[in-house]
């Protein structure tokens, strides 16, 4: 009987060879200043950059979504 291969989860960073660490559920940074996010993939991190969770409902449901906001002035 075949086994699933389970994928591997760790994050490394393309810039220095490094594990990323977790902040949110997809949104994972490096220490270099590299980030991931699950649907936009990597980015590098300019200072005017806040990560915050949005509430969505979606149903009954009220989830937490990671979003990239940009500071205004």
């Amino acid at each position: 009987m075949a086994t699933a291969k389970v994928p591997n989860k760790k994050r490394v960073c393309p810039n220095c060879g490094r594990k990323m660490v977790q902040q949110f559920i997809g949104l994972k940074h490096c220490k270099c200043g590299m980030s991931w996010k699950k649907d936009a993939g990597y980015f590098e991190r300019t200072p005017d950059m806040v990560f915050a969770l949005q509430r969505q409902a979606s149903g009954r449901k009220v989830k937490q979504r990671p979003v990239i906001r940009h500071k205004d002035g």
